[in-house]
């Protein structure tokens, strides 16, 4: 039935020695350089991201937060924890809330909490990437941030994908005189084909070559970015170089969860994907999701009473494990989803607006290499560029992290010092007998972990193909509106007479990007059309050994005798 409902804007790559997907062709050019020069996933993952915060400036940068989940060559995952956390100068009641109710309970009086020095929280996107590649890279440093030196020093030509993003937040960014001259030149914004140069970013960059992380975290760019917080206003923030200095990336254990076979793997707490991925996988198990068949009415509206039991579990508990006690072991068991079948319900109701906030503007890598080592990582600056402002002489955007804690005191999600904020991202693997058959994520906020989990259902019980279960219209719910994307429009009335609230949405949740591995080592790469998703796949290789290069003459006979064992 695929086939009536869409058809895939975009076409995979094959290659056998690595591949890298990001939603920049710049970035997934830099990964590519650094895997073709010899490096591993875990290189080619840190220049991509790297080289993204140059060009997808208002997506991701060196002071945002985030999630890697690593599966090195010898089947080991790994999760680390780089999301942001609130500074030790902090409390509660730091901020004014506009309402107690929601949809406006998220929000602050003046914005203080998402725009300028009083929405940063503690990064840790740099110390996470620095930290990655030095453990598990092959290459030198100064290999893997080459690319993104270069791409700051020289330029790159503005896609309409930037150029939007700039109209959108032009407002406040014409509040900062410094990120102004950059991306508003006399006062209009930069327009897709015009060369965007960040020479200070690019003196920034040489500068974390040299000492790494430590630049920000303790040295003098951390200083600069403290001294813009200390504004001695009313717009002052809470960050101190101490934070700075003081912060560490968490080692997490992945999460893994069962269906039909297959085993599924993701982060732990703050993040929501693991646990609630496998929840939702386990309460469909039990019915027949490909005899529904992908697009109808029936089984969308199965997946969004999943996708809602998820979120009423996630607004009960969610969040940073060292403040909040997430039950994992019982979302995650089979027994919980059988009890929890009760819970879906033939006639959809309407609940209360959802009690959480995350932006949806993020950047997604997927990364692998020709030894087994796989990387897919979701990094941002929150919302769309951060806090909105610059700090001087270093080309830095700073997150708007604060804006995802509870305004109010004394609750889940309330500010708190040193607690991480929670997060959707959904850096997910995919396993059958031991060996990994998909990975994938994306940008979306709130959106990205029922993203990835339909994905997930279109890979395993729809059979579809890599791109056609990326590419493929999505569902989004918390239990109040019903999002549905453009081609399952024509479901709208069936489901609104079954309870929903549907609004068509353009899209929902952003790009994905994923990598298929096969037995025989080919990986396939796939982007898809919610954003500027580029694939770049590294095949071919070194000669057969023993070859030479005879110029001007034929091989001797010598040279082509028969290798010893070969019938002539």
């Amino acid at each position: 039935m695929t086939e009536t409902l869409f058809t895939c804007e975009k076409i995979p790559a094959m290659g056998a020695r690595g591949m890298v997907v990001t939603n920049h062709p710049l970035g997934s050019a830099a990964g590519y350089e650094i895997l073709a020069a010899g490096g591993n996933a875990a290189d080619a993952a840190a220049g991509a991201l790297l080289a993204l915060c140059v060009v997808e400036p208002m997506m991701v940068g060196i002071a945002g937060g985030g999630l890697i989940h690593i599966r090195l060559a010898d089947g080991t995952h790994k999760v680390i924890d780089a999301m942001a956390c609130a500074p030790a100068a902090t409390a509660p009641d730091i901020y004014e809330p506009v309402s107690d109710e929601p949809p406006d309970h998220m929000e602050t009086v003046g914005r203080r909490s998402a725009l300028g020095p009083s929405a940063v929280a503690v990064p840790g996107n740099l110390a996470a990437w620095c930290g990655m590649q030095e453990r598990f890279g092959k290459l030198s440093f100064a290999d893997v941030i080459a690319p993104a030196i270069r791409l700051a020093e020289r330029g790159f030509t503005v896609t309409p994908y930037l150029e939007g993003a700039i109209e959108e937040a032009a407002a406040d960014l014409g509040g900062d005189a410094t990120i102004a001259a950059l991306l508003l030149p006399q006062g209009c914004p930069l327009r897709a084909g015009d060369r965007l140069i960040q020479s200070d970013f690019a003196d920034a960059l040489r500068l974390i070559e040299t000492e790494g992380a430590g630049a920000l975290h303790g040295g003098a760019l951390g200083a600069a970015l403290a001294a813009r917080i200390a504004t001695g206003g009313e717009d002052a923030g809470w960050l101190t170089e101490d934070d700075l200095r003081a912060y560490r990336t968490r080692d997490r254990e992945v999460i893994k969860g069962d269906y039909r076979g297959w085993k599924v793997v993701g982060p732990p707490p703050p993040a929501s994907s693991g646990a609630h991925i496998a929840q939702m996988l386990n309460l469909l198990e039990p019915h027949d999701v490909a005899g529904l068949g992908f697009g109808t009415e029936a089984g969308v509206h199965l997946v969004a009473e999943a996708i809602r039991i998820a979120f009423e579990e996630r607004r009960a508990a969610s969040g940073d494990p060292d403040f909040v006690d997430v039950p994992v072991e019982r979302l995650i068991s089979k027994d919980f989803a059988q009890v929890s079948q009760a819970r879906l319900r033939e006639q959809a109701g309407r609940a209360e607006p959802g009690g959480g906030y995350e932006s949806a503007d993020t950047t997604h890598v997927t990364v692998a290499d020709g030894d087994g080592n796989v990387v897919t990582a979701t990094h941002t600056i929150n919302g769309i560029f951060g806090a909105r402002f610059m700090v001087p002489g270093t080309g830095i955007i700073p997150n708007n992290y604060m804006m995802n804690f509870d305004p109010h005191p004394g609750r889940a999600l309330s500010v708190v010092p040193g607690k991480r904020v929670p997060t959707s991202m959904a850096p997910m693997m995919i396993l059958k007998d031991g060996q990994v058959r998909w990975a994938l994520g994306l940008p979306g906020g709130l959106r990205i972990f029922p993203s990835a989990f339909q994905a997930i259902v279109n890979l395993i019980d729809h059979r579809m193909s890599l791109q056609e279960a990326i590419e493929a219209p999505r569902i989004w719910t918390e239990g109040y509106d019903l999002e549905i994307e453009q081609a399952l429009s024509g479901l709208a009335p069936a489901l609104e007479a079954r309870g929903h609230s549907v609004r068509v949405m353009p899209h929902v949740g952003g790009g994905m990007n994923a990598i298929a591995f096969s037995a025989d080592g080919t990986m396939e790469g796939a982007a898809c059309w919610r954003a500027d998703g580029t694939v770049a796949a590294l095949g071919g290789g070194r000669a057969r050994p023993g070859i030479r290069f005879w110029p001007g003459r034929a091989p001797s006979s010598a040279d082509q005798a028969e290798p010893e064992g070969q019938d002539a």
